[in-house]
């Protein structure tokens, strides 16, 4: 199969309905309704999504050489290695026990990249935010505060009953599954398999701008260590901080290699801007490798990194370079958000968060 050339970026590709600022505003408060319950029950505040850390792991990006010039854009322009910290995490906006089984993210921070930078973002990194699923589980950001709504008014209620209804699910999602069926709504709600996230393969899900071109992201693992996870379900049962525990006892013994790879736009109609609920195939448009991410082994819950990552940092796909602005409805919403939730843990917990090499 002869493959489509990638779509050039320009601004056109975007289509911003009027509206977006009074939905955003609503994201705003929902988020507040969130952080404020969890914070005023445990006194210390905490991310409105992607509450729980299992893991916060150093390491390096490599950035091959020898790239085509499609794929030697923005960051990976040049080849080079820059520092990275990586941020495991589970998509709750409350810190639950494990046996609530939620979808994987992975946050990832690339230290000394220069170029110029997206409006207000500080510093001098590159951030990228990915889950263990292709495609987001509302097509709007209209939609997913409809979503958000719910999540918030399950925050910090009952966890007994949150973990009855993750079992029950889970169950569900797995009947789906074996039908050829894979509901994003029930996962994101509880119903995702307790996998271990050092085997997952994490997904940008929301396109991006890739220099000239526009793009979505992965990072797969590919050391056998890691591969040997993939799938590998935790049983966390008495366990609240199973996925933790069993995480730091791998990564002792571990050298994790993962892949980035670029999943560049070849056809805006079938692989939308707008709409990331539509999964872009594979096979017409395939993953890229531009770069190794190697992390040695390491004590993925030290104390020291856990300070200075998970509540001394804050991740958002609006700090970075201008050529991966990123793109689509759901990325415009995600900016004030974001920045938002840090501006309340900060003021909460009265912890400064700043870029790495700023604010010190």
């Amino acid at each position: 199969m002869t493959l489509q050339a990638p779509v050039r970026y320009s601004p056109d590709v975007e289509q911003v309905k009027a509206d977006e600022g009074v939905t955003i505003d609503q994201l705003n408060q929902t988020f507040d309704k969130i952080l404020q319950t969890v914070a005023e029950d445990s006194g210390h505040a905490v991310r409105s999504v992607h509450a729980k850390s299992h893991g916060i792991l150093e390491g390096e990006l490599r950035i091959d050489g020898g790239l085509p010039a499609e794929l030697a854009q923005g960051l990976f322009a040049r080849p080079g290695t820059h520092r990275v910290y990586m941020r495991l995490s589970t998509n709750a906006g409350d810190i639950l026990p494990d046996a609530v089984s939620l979808p994987r993210g992975l946050a990832l921070k690339v230290l000394d990249v220069q170029g110029e930078r997206l409006a207000g973002a500080e510093g001098a990194t590159q951030n990228f935010i990915m889950v263990n699923g292709k495609v987001f589980q509302a097509p709007s950001a209209e939609k997913f505060l409809g979503s958000l709504k719910l999540l918030a008014g399950t925050t910090d209620r009952a966890e007994g009953l949150k973990i009855v209804a993750s079992t029950v699910l889970r169950g569900v999602n797995k009947a789906l599954q074996a039908v050829g069926v894979e509901s994003t709504t029930l996962a994101s709600l509880g119903g995702a398999p307790n996998v271990d996230p050092l085997g997952e393969t994490y997904y940008s899900v929301t396109p991006f701008r890739y220099g000239d071109y526009i793009a979505k992201f992965s990072v797969a693992p590919v050391a056998p260590a890691l591969t040997a996870l993939t799938g590998n379900e935790i049983d966390a049962s008495g366990r609240p901080n199973a996925i933790r525990e069993t995480v730091q006892s791998e990564m002792r013994g571990i050298e994790g290699v993962w892949e980035f790879r670029v999943q560049l736009c070849r056809d805006l109609e079938r692989q939308p801007v707008e709409d990331p609920t539509v999964e872009w195939n594979e096979a017409e448009a395939p993953f890229q490798r531009v770069g190794l991410i190697i992390v040695r082994p390491q004590d993925s819950w030290a104390p020291s990194r856990v300070q200075a990552v998970d509540e001394e940092m804050r991740f958002s796909i609006w700090t970075g370079l201008a050529a991966h602005q990123p793109l689509g409805n759901i990325n415009r919403a995600r900016n004030a958000p974001y920045k938002h939730s840090a501006e309340f843990r900060q003021r909460f917990n009265g912890c400064p968060i700043h870029e790495p090499g700023v604010g010190r």
